[in-house]
């Protein structure tokens, strides 16, 4: 058997009641934040912070001994780690934004990282260790149809041209609020379920195709 010495932690809410005078919401809550006076402080603990290691050392009564031995990251607070895979998850939406902006197809690369950060993520969630890299990413997916705003209020000024129920509505007078609820409407509404499936089996198909002639020319 081993001997390790573990420090344990829990964080204890300190709070204090006082009245602040001001002129508006945000002045009395800086002046809230500001004030160091903590004379009329109590301990709130029915809102004490999980139990989790800060300090670990290899042998018995180490503690501050020696070096400290690295914490499994299951057993660190839960509210720190999932405020540093904050930022893991915050960089990967970076990257995807850029990209949808951009109209590229979300990177192999972007794909593995994101597919790691999720079962790190969950794995967060059920307090169980970090995931192994590399985690295997979800198979690839593509886009079939992407709704444009902007090809949507080029059919608005054709529409208009030709529709004579219409004639006293001049393309501007539909707002880009109009616009953007018309295409989330349709997004959610319209079925592409046959449109998605005719596509599966027409991949199917090349797919099986391209193998076929792939073995009878070996």
């Amino acid at each position: 058997m081993l001997d390790f010495t573990i420090e344990t932690t829990y964080h204890l809410p300190v709070f204090r009641h006082r009245t602040y005078e001001a002129d508006t919401l945000d002045d009395a809550c800086r002046a809230a934040i500001e004030d160091d006076s903590w004379d009329i402080a109590e301990k709130d603990f029915n809102s004490a912070g999980a139990i989790h290691i800060t300090g670990i050392w290899d042998g018995a009564h180490a503690a501050y001994a020696g070096p400290p031995i690295k914490i499994p990251p299951q057993f660190d607070e839960p509210v720190q780690r999932r405020a540093r895979h904050f930022e893991i998850l915050l960089g990967l939406l970076k990257i995807l934004f850029d990209g949808i902006r951009a109209a590229r197809p979300p990177s192999l690369d972007w794909l593995a990282r994101s597919a790691w950060a999720i079962a790190r993520g969950e794995a967060i969630l059920a307090g169980d260790p970090d995931p192994e890299e590399p985690v295997d990413p979800p198979k690839p997916s593509h886009v079939l149809v992407r709704l444009q705003e902007d090809r949507v209020r080029d059919a608005i000024r054709a529409v208009l041209e030709i529709d004579p129920s219409f004639e006293a509505l001049p393309p501007e007078a539909v707002t880009d609020d109009e616009v953007h609820v018309a295409c989330l409407s349709i997004a959610t509404t319209m079925d592409f379920s046959d449109v998605v499936g005719n596509a599966e089996f027409q991949a199917a198909l090349l797919a099986i195709r391209s193998a076929h002639r792939r073995l009878a020319s070996d």
